[in-house]
């Protein structure tokens, strides 16, 4: 009944009252309010002010969490959902659109808008890789974030607007920097017989080769190319990486292609670090697919971006024999097999397309042909993984029809992500692009257990590009072309893909991966849906801040969707419409477009027709910059019918992800917020955050379930919902999961999970098929388009369920026009065009009734005609207005950029509000500006209700401006607000009243520029009871419709105070109950001196002084007289005191000045800097509870200002690895006797789960010491015996041992965060369905590496690694650490108490130029600031020896000059950037330091990229003058100038004064001589007797039986040292030393002291900024010189190789395969020789003599070869110097692995030998020859692995049969012959005592080998030969035919003989 009543009525109230359990009513009742519409819209109206609903309770529950930014208390403009509550008019929300439309504003989404992104590339936005850079990177630092970035625009409370997108330049589109650089180290197994492999590298169009390795399937490359580009991020990662390998390529001919490799370049840039290293490439050959693997090529490929840094691993000694198949060159989860599949990508149709050729053109046709044809001539260009396909070019054709399909074969999965789908028009000259389209083949599949192959369509998708007029030169090419965002639809397209598997065992296949193109079955019109009408009105409320550059010519603005209501360019009126018209889908018809009237309308039914814009309106001023259009009570509107095929489901699901995704995102950043702000529990809020996600998720699968079977729907549609829906679903389990596991500890990591979500939800939403085309808004001038907004139909789109409408769908949205293309780049993409309120509605024209609901109430509709009453309004007329003051308080602003060559600006700010606007006053010279100002806006005008109002105000833009004396002021910055409303009924005061002061973030372009402090409040006037009077007798006597109500009496508002400072004027400033409440602060300045000043105006900077400002108070330091002489200020500390808010966010930033006094009083600004904020500096007295409390200060950021304090400061945060965790009852540390290697190294780091404590146990464990008693006998070890002694050991093997161990730490480290991540993963995925599907293909090997290391990473390493299980234990080396970057930023660039604060002057840079900050660096200020309230407690001044003229500043070093002898090691150079042509350098070292300048130009090394300098140089400073060093690597050239490959600098003053100690390392061990001779002058002792001093702790004291106590701490170790000649006596050392490496545990004073290291400076170079050239290993000694001289520099000389010999005898072959027919007998022969070589066929190559004629395979050789080589043992490489070519200079030295390859040819006398096989052994590892030639097989080589392997440098002699192996037509292995072989090693000495002949000569000769005779020579003894080979076979047939012959013979004597024998008879002689 009820129901029926529903449905009838559309609206019904019930109410009812409850009963108990026992059926009795009890006092509450209910009511219900139902409501009904039919989907035709039939019933009563859904509009948003009638549908009453309770706000929803998922917001009142959290509502608590999410206070307001900067108080404690909430106020209206805070962040909390429900807060609109607590205002005096109960406003309440719809449920559903409520959640999602409390949004705020002012945040960069981290999508970027995703879904604008029809055309453009979708997730290759650099922002998401960047994003996910800095997720790797964990930037989640408190301090990082700047105070603003999340802060509220306040959160919308009705829904009558939406949140303008805050980011006004487009990012995309604009070039950047790039290099890819590409290591090939070597291929292995390559396929084919004795090939000379080269490789081929290609980037794009970009080819670089390899040298050519002759005559080897495992050629060793190790070169290094590196490729520059500046392009935008899309076209830089859609190019093609293309490894390639070719055989025998040469000058004349190419080579032929043995296997290739392609990847595309963003698939390399998502990998972790961006990069590749040390993986295996899988070739395959495109010309024959049903070939498996063509070999492997090793190589690293990283991709940098602008200020991306690459964490390489470390390049030393990389012995590690790799297993292939767990290193392939694939990304995480692809199959390590991939299959070769077949992409079909069918075009189909094309419409809308517009004319590509001028008129002029056109009527010149018509006169030849008669016909006026259309303009376009186009075809399909479709490019996928660098191969390129296209359709047939259709003549004259707005609207081709293809059907083709274009067909790619390619490896499945493949390694390029997108497909690039592009329409071109055919043309004589050239071809252009009129439209591109990127197909994302990772949205349109999935690879999980229920996925999909990729499938898309048939679906039309919307091309987007520059504007259709045609023009010649058309300067938005590029947009076509799809970079950038395209401004203007062009065309759309119907294409479908799909891929398919091959089976590439069927014999029909086609072998070749050429592309295909062929014809295809038309699809029918319905395939991709029904027509539907679709209906889009717009109106414009306002439109302000129009550029005045424009003009003042009438404005009009015009929207359009496709084609459709645009009337200058868009109907391409088609020779096909009247085909059309019977379809009845007038897609491109000219509809009847009549401005603004519709006299052809009969009667109401017929069509309606679009009115696309608004009536030309001439600007009126606003101020000196924007116009604004009178829209005041009218309001212009415009609609357009159009048709679609209706496709909104994919919109709804979209629109619904999409939602829960803002929802998240605000929840985050509300989040980030409440971390930064450090306001109380931001777990509670992430828990409320993660609920809203986990009830948003399952909200989305029920309404999502019921269209789960609808059908006649695309493949992909059905996929792609199911997979979203198991998506969601788990998404929302996680999210549940992951709430349970929130604590206040874990927030962080778990707002990086719930990140996590927000990425994967944005990739969801993104909907691959488009339906219906984006809206565009252009604002027409003087009939031509200035610029334009785009809004995605889908943000419009109007839908039943709440939902899934659009978030911008009838609401107001705050929408900016920007310029289009390129133009919108830089300075010109900063200023707004124009500002328009716009309300838009789009959805079916049948559901079109309630098209005006969202629009402000209190208008009437103004219609075009008379007739017909079913048209949309042409305008609106508003009849109610209210009236309003706007109050902008302006605080002040900080952070701003410079506009001024002073590197200042001279700030002011205007705020625009409606159409009026008002500015600040100006400030001069400063980028912090307080302007205390309050602005009043009188009399704003605003239509619609009061209580929409209140609501939902407008927002306020605010626009900073750097005032010039001459010229347009320059604009800095822009930032967005919302008001706080008052109401005239509501009374002013708290909660909400006065509003408090807001941080507001200032963008210009896409950077942060800025930000703003600020309060605004809009308050209603109330009316004075005089025109209420007039007003209701007006009412009465006529009819006027509602009371319109002047301004009235402004007694009511709260009072504005006068102007309170004379000397300002008239100027308001901000009221007491909304500035900061001040109190009494002391700053303490420590002036320590200047450094680096730079000319000013080209003089010199003589006598700076430095001038500190904070808050209007400040003070200066004393003048320098003479900078050149003594930088350093004579008086050290200064202070000021000053009024500063209580609130530390709302602290002013404050400013460092540098002035220079010149002569006559004047005074030049030099430089300056603003420290924004002062949190760092603030004291904060000692903490009592810390177990190790002092009484010194601790800085907020953990430096500590004074050289005591808390020692739980992180005075290193990166040393983590490092660091020991341990209680403060846990003191002792005990070192034995021999204390063993590792002990720099003991822990490492745990993960957060774990509360272990580390013991350090330096014990070395007994069965270590078996280990190594066993080694000996052990076989093939990795170290070699003598390693051991003393004597061979060098500062390198301290070096390489530790790099050992440094990868050590990497792995187990690796292991530990694996295992961590994996039980996150476990705990997270409660069932197994809801492990992502990237995580399901963890590869095996993985698995087992993983398993493998947990144990090394239980046993936290106090022992020599056992992680690999094989290794064996290694010799004991002394250890120093190797760090992988600079020192700096493992000591917080040693910033302990002296920082460094760099000057600025000059102009800030453009937003992508933010690199080139660095060129307005004129100088350095080095002092520190302490800050701290007033009355300061006693307790610090009483302490004894507290200098009251130092302040905090304590026991703070002198600043008078020091000598310093500075001692620069430089050990190596690793990928330096290539300089010369060859794609080499030729390296040398430039060491600067003040006016000393060290080159080593004469010792340059030839051709290397990966130098080894080791050299160490010395040069005396005199500090502070001279403080930084710079270390350059050159490239020598022979003519010209050398170039600057790069350069690092280094700051030594802050070393050498730091209280890390970072003059010289110390060591591990203490020893007097040898390799670990201790390098400082002061012994360990002395160190800590000083450091004990300087600390005032107790000690040292040192007991016996080795113990020594410091500050109540004991240490252990031992007390006996041998010296030189080995005699034992007793020493503190070794126990000083063993305080000194456990510094850090002593409390107050305790730090990580520097130990003996090498750090890994990046080399860069000024004219690539932020790219890194190369990396350079080094380290810097500093020895003062009034303390005694240190000894003599270590010597870290590159090691000699050595020399050795080896001698390989090859005595015999065996089942050598038979090549040659003989030509009597056809019988098997081979004449064989064995050729062998070491370092190169050409180097030294050697062959044996000939074996002819074996029969059997076998020949006997007794030959020897001597290969004399020179060998790096800890590299394990061979050195080779040579010239390159005969044109080099001088030789150039090559490292190549010890292979020793063997193979076996057959000799032909007039043709080319035949390569019969052959056999590579690496001398370091290779198999056990066999000891029979029977027991020789081809498994020794393919079970290479399995086999126990020798190393010919510890066996010195083997003997043995080996295999020859070759590949045949199938690439199988077979085995072509055995050689017998004996291989011996000598060195140099040994060869030289006992010298051996070549082959089989003296001395020491081999005898002649034992051969049958056939093997003779058959011209030497040819009988010998022919009875051989003919009689032994044909000896019966030679008898027989020498009896013929006789026979034969004396038959013919006969015949001759008898004639005249008869004559003779008969005449009877």
């Amino acid at each position: 009944m009820v129901l029926q009543k529903v449905a009838e009525e559309g609206h019904l109230e019930l109410t009812d009252t409850l009963i108990d359990d026992n059926n009795m009513s009890i006092k509450t009742s209910v009511t219900i309010d139902i409501r009904y519409q039919p989907m035709d819209g039939t019933g009563g109206m859904w509009s948003d002010g009638e549908f009453l609903d309770v706000p929803d309770d998922r917001d009142g529950m959290f509502a608590f969490e999410t206070d307001s930014l900067l108080s404690g208390q909430s106020h209206g403009s805070g962040t909390s959902p429900g807060r609109s509550l607590q205002g005096s008019i109960p406003t309440f929300r719809k449920a559903g659109r409520g959640v999602f439309s409390a949004m705020k504003l002012g945040k960069a989404k981290s999508s970027k808008d995703d879904h604008k992104r029809g055309d453009e590339p979708a997730i290759l936005e650099m922002e998401d890789l960047d994003k996910k850079a800095m997720r790797l990177a964990g930037m989640l630092e408190p301090d990082t974030i700047s105070l603003a970035s999340v802060t509220a625009v306040t959160t919308n409370v009705s829904n009558k607007r939406s949140k303008p997108d805050i980011k006004m330049e487009p990012s995309s589109g604009r070039p950047v920097d790039y290099q890819i650089s590409i290591t090939v180290i070597e291929a292995r197994q390559l396929i084919g017989l004795n090939m000379d492999p080269v490789v081929c590298v290609e980037v794009g169009d970009d080819k670089k080769y390899t040298s050519m390795k002759e005559s080897t399937n495992c050629p060793y490359y190790n070169e290094y190319f590196v490729f520059d580009f500046h392009v935008p991020p899309d076209v830089m990662f859609d190019k093609i990486i293309k490894l390639s390998v070719i055989h025998s390529k040469n000058l004349l001919r190419s080579g032929t292609l043995v296997g290739t490799f392609k990847m595309d370049v963003g698939t390399v840039y998502s990998q972790p670090e961006h990069q590749f290293y040390h993986k295996w490439a899988i070739l395959s050959d495109p010309d024959d697919i049903t070939a498996g693997c063509k070999g492997y090529v090793k190589c690293d490929i990283a991709v940098v971006g602008k200020g991306d840094n690459i964490k390489t691993p470390h390049k030393a000694n990389e012995t590690d024999e790799d297993d292939i198949e767990g290193n392939l060159l694939l990304p995480e989860g692809i199959p390590a097999e991939r299959q070769w599949a077949r992409f079909y990508v069918k075009i189909h149709r094309a419409e809308g397309l517009p004319k590509m050729n001028t008129s002029i053109m056109a009527n010149v046709k018509k006169a030849f042909i008669g016909e006026n044809r259309d303009l376009v001539d186009p075809y399909v260009q479709v490019q996928f993984s660098g191969q390129k396909g296209k359709t047939s070019v259709q003549k004259s054709s707005y609207e081709p029809i293809w059907n083709e399909q274009v067909i790619f074969t390619e490896l499945f999965p493949p390694l390029c992500k997108r497909i690039k789908v592009q329409i071109r028009d055919s043309d004589k000259v050239n071809d252009v692009a009129i439209g591109t389209h990127f197909i994302d083949l990772r949205k349109i599949s999935n690879d999980g257990d229920k996925g999909f192959l990729p499938t898309l369509g048939p679906a039309w998708v919307n091309m987007y590009g520059s504007t259709r007029q045609y023009t010649l030169m058309d300067e938005h090419q590029d947009l076509n072309d799809g970079l950038g965002e395209g401004v203007s639809f062009r065309a759309r397209l119907l294409i479908s893909v799909a891929v398919e598997i091959l089976d590439t065992t069927s014999p029909e296949i086609i072998c070749s991966t050429d592309v295909q193109v062929e014809p295809v079955s038309n699809i029918s019109e319905s395939a991709t849906g029904k027509m539907e009408e679709f209906f889009l009105f717009g109106s414009f409320l306002e439109a302000t801040m129009i550029d005045r550059k424009i003009g003042d010519k009438p404005i009009s603005f015009e929207i359009t969707i496709g084609n459709y209501g645009n009337h200058i360019d868009g109907v391409s009126k088609s020779s096909s419409v009247k085909k059309k018209k019977k379809e009845g889908e007038d897609q491109e018809e000219e509809n009847e477009l009549i401005q603004n009237s519709s006299e052809d309308e009969a009667d109401e039914d017929a069509d309606l027709t679009s009115v696309s814009s608004t009536p030309p309106m001439k600007p009126f001023i606003t101020d000196r910059n924007y116009f604004h259009l009178p829209y005041f009570e009218k309001k212009p509107c415009v609609y357009i019918k159009s048709w679609w095929q209706d496709q909104r489901r994919r919109l709804y699901n979209s629109n619904m992800m999409d939602k829960i995704a803002d929802k998240l995102e605000e929840g985050l950043n509300d989040v980030q917020e409440v971390i930064k702000t450090e306001k109380a529990f931001p777990e509670r809020r992430l828990r409320g955050v993660l609920e809203e996600l986990s009830i948003g998720c399952s909200r989305y699968v029920t309404l999502a379930n019921k269209d789960v079977n609808l059908a006649g729907r695309t493949k992909l549609d059905r996929e792609r919902l199911k997979s979203c829906m198991r998506e969601m679903d788990s998404m929302g389990q996680q999210a549940k999961q992951i709430r349970t596991q929130v604590k206040k500890n874990t927030v962080k990591e778990k707002l990086k999970l719930a990140q996590n979500f927000l990425q994967r939800l944005r990739f969801l939403a993104d909907e691959p098929q488009h339906s219906i085309p984006d809206v565009f808004i252009w604002m027409m001038s003087n009939n031509k388009r200035i610029a334009y907004a785009r809004i995605p139909s889908k943000d419009i789109l109007y839908s039943v369920v709440d939902e899934e409408t659009g978030k911008d769908c009838g609401k107001v949205k705050a929408v900016f026009l920007k310029l289009p293309g390129k133009k919108g780049f830089g300075p010109a993409g900063w200023t707004v065009q124009a500002k328009l309120e716009l309300y838009l509605w789009l959805g079916l024209n049948k559901s079109r009734k309630n098209f005006l609901h969202g629009l402000p109430n209190g208008f009437e509709e103004i219609r075009a005609t008379k007739m017909g009453h079913g048209l949309p309004p042409v305008t609106l007329v508003y009849d109610m207005k209210q009236v309003f003051q706007l109050r902008a308080h302006m605080y002040q602003a900080r952070s701003l950029f410079a506009a001024d060559s002073s590197g200042l600006s001279d700030p002011f700010a205007r705020v625009f509000f409606s159409s009026q606007s008002q500015v600040t006053e100006v400030l001069n010279e400063t980028l912090c500006p307080t302007w205390d100002q309050l602005l009043v806006f009188d009399d704003v005008e605003l239509f619609g209700e009061a209580t929409e109002l209140r609501d939902d105000p407008p927002i306020i833009v605010v626009e900073f401006y750097d005032q010039d004396t001459v010229g347009k002021a320059e604009f800095i910055g822009r930032t967005f607000a919302k008001p706080i409303i008052k109401m005239r009924d509501e009374p002013y005061g708290p909660p909400r009243f006065p509003p408090q002061l807001e941080y507001y973030q200032i963008y210009r372009g896409n950077s942060i520029a800025g930000e703003l402090l600020a309060a605004f409040e809009l308050l209603q006037i109330p009316f004075d009871a005089e025109e209420i009077r007039r007003a209701l007798i007006a009412v009465h006597d006529f009819a006027v419709p509602q009371i319109k109500v002047g301004q009235g009496g402004r007694a009511d508002l709260p009072p504005l105070e006068g102007p309170t400072d004379s000397e300002r004027g008239p100027i308001l400033p901000v009221p007491l109950g909304i500035r900061p409440v001040l109190s009494r602060y002391r700053i303490e300045v420590l002036f320590w001196g200047l450094r680096d000043l730079k000319r000013i105006n080209l003089a010199q900077v003589d006598r700076p002084r430095v001038d500190i400002e904070c808050a209007g108070r400040g003070v200066q330091s004393a003048l320098i007289q003479n900078y050149k002489k003594n930088p350093n200020f004579s008086t050290l500390v200064k202070w000021f005191e000053v009024d500063l808010p209580e609130n530390e966010l709302l602290h002013p930033p404050l400013n460092i000045r540098v002035v220079d006094c010149r002569a006559f009083g004047r005074y030049i600004l030099v430089g300056s800097h603003a420290v924004s904020t002062l949190r760092h500096f603030i004291y904060s007295p000692p903490d009592k509870s810390c177990n190790n409390w002092a009484t010194a200060a601790k800085l907020m950021n953990g430096y500590m200002v004074l050289t005591n304090g808390c020692s739980q400061a992180r005075s290193s945060p990166s040393l983590s690895s490092r660091t020991f965790s341990r209680p403060a009852g846990d003191v002792s540390v005990s070192l034995e006797a021999e204390p063993p290697i590792r002990k720099m190294d003991t822990v490492v780091k745990l993960d957060a789960m774990s509360d272990a404590v580390v013991k350090v146990d330096m014990n070395e464990d007994e069965s270590d010491k078996e280990k190594k008693k066993k080694k000996k006998k052990k076989k093939g070890g990795a170290e070699e015996e003598e390693e051991t002694d003393e004597r061979v050991l060098d500062w390198w093997s301290k070096y390489f041992a530790s790099i050992e161990t440094l990868k050590e730490n990497l792995r187990s480290q690796e292991a530990a965060q694996a295992e961590a991540e994996e039980r996150e993963d476990l705990e997270i995925a409660a069932e197994a369905a809801d492990i992502r599907p990237d995580d399901l293909h963890l590869k095996g090997s993985k698995m087992k590496e993983r398993f493998k290391e947990k144990k090394s990473s239980k046993q936290k390493r106090s022992q020599a690694a056992d992680g690999s299980e094989k290794r064996p234990p290694k010799a004991r080396v002394d250890e120093l650490v190797v760090y992988n970057r600079e020192l700096e930023s493992e000591y917080g660039n040693f910033e302990d108490w002296l920082h460094t604060f760099n000057l600025y002057r000059g102009k800030a840079g453009d937003d992508d130029e933010h690199a080139l900050d660095d060129d307005r660096i004129v100088g350095r200020f080095k002092g520190s600031l302490c800050m701290y309230k007033v009355p300061l407690s006693q307790e610090i001044t009483r302490e004894a020896g507290y200098d009251p003229n130092m302040g905090m500043f304590q026991s703070i070093p002198h600043n008078d000059p020091i000598h310093v002898l500075v001692r620069v090691y430089v050990v190596r150079a690793t990928d330096l950037h290539p300089a010369d042509i060859n794609g080499k350098a030729d390296p040398y070292v430039v060491i600067k330091l003040g006016k000393s300048e060290v080159k080593d130009k004469e010792n340059y090394i030839s051709k290397q990229l990966n130098p080894v300098f080791g050299k160490s140089f010395d040069i005396e400073a005199t500090f502070p003058m001279e403080s930084m060093l710079t270390v350059s690597v050159y490239d020598w050239d022979l003519v010209g100038t050398d170039d600057l490959i790069g350069e690092t600098k280094i700051d030594l003053e802050n070393r050498f004064y730091s209280k890390f100690r970072a003059t010289c390392g110390i060591a591990s061990n203490y020893s007097m001589h040898g390799y670990n001779i201790w390098r400082d002058p002061m012994k360990p002792s002395q160190i800590l007797a000083k450091l004990c001093k300087e600390g005032k702790i107790d000690g040292p004291h040192y007991g016996p039986g080795g113990k020594v106590k410091v500050a109540n701490r004991i240490f252990t170790g031992a007390t006996e040292i041998e010296d030189e000649n080995g005699l034992k006596k007793q020493t503190e050392e070794h126990l000083a030393l063993s305080v000194l490496n456990h510094w850090e545990e002593i409390p107050r004073v305790g730090c990580k002291l520097v130990p003996e290291h090498v750090e890994t400076r990046p080399l860069l170079n000024p004219d690539k900024p932020g790219i890194e050239q190369g990396r350079l290993e080094m380290w810097v000694d500093m020895f003062p010189m009034d303390m005694p001289a240190p000894g003599p520099a270590i010597d870290i000389s590159p090691r000699k190789p050595k020399r050795y010999e080896l001698r390989v005898i090859i005595w015999n072959t065996d089942e050598v395969i038979l090549e040659d027919d003989d030509y009597f007998t056809g019988e098997k022969s081979s004449d064989i020789f064995v050729r062998g070589w070491l370092k190169g066929q050409q180097e030294d190559k050697q062959d044996t003599d000939v074996h002819y004629h074996s029969l059997t395979g076998e020949g006997n050789f007794n030959w020897r070869f001597v290969f004399p080589f020179d060998y790096l043992v800890a590299e394990e490489k061979i050195i080779i110097s040579k010239k390159e070519s005969m044109f080099s200079w001088d030789e150039t030295e090559y490292k190549i692995p010890p292979r020793l390859t063997m193979q076996v040819w057959d000799a032909d006398h007039f043709s080319a030998d035949d390569f019969l096989g052959a056999i590579e052994l690496d001398l370091n590892r290779f198999p056990r020859g066999a000891k029979t030639a029977k027991q020789c097989n081809l498994d020794m080589i393919r079970n290479e692995q399995e086999l126990p392997t020798i190393s010919i440098f510890k066996q010195k002699r083997v003997k043995g049969w080996w295999p020859f192996v070759a590949r045949d037509e199938n690439d199988e292995m077979e085995l072509t012959g055995k050689v017998e072989a004996e291989l011996h090693l000598v060195t140099a000495e040994e060869a030289e005592k006992s010298p051996v002949g070549l082959g089989r000569n003296e001395p020491d000769p081999l005898e002649k080998p034992n051969r049958p005779d056939t093997s003779l020579m058959w011209f030497l003894g040819p009988l010998k030969s022919l009875r051989y080979f003919i009689w032994h076979n044909y000896r019966w047939l030679i008898l027989k035919a020498l009896g013929l012959i006789l026979l034969l013979l004396m038959l013919g004597l006969f015949l001759y003989s008898i004639p005249g024998y008869l004559v003779k008879k008969i005449l009877g002689a």
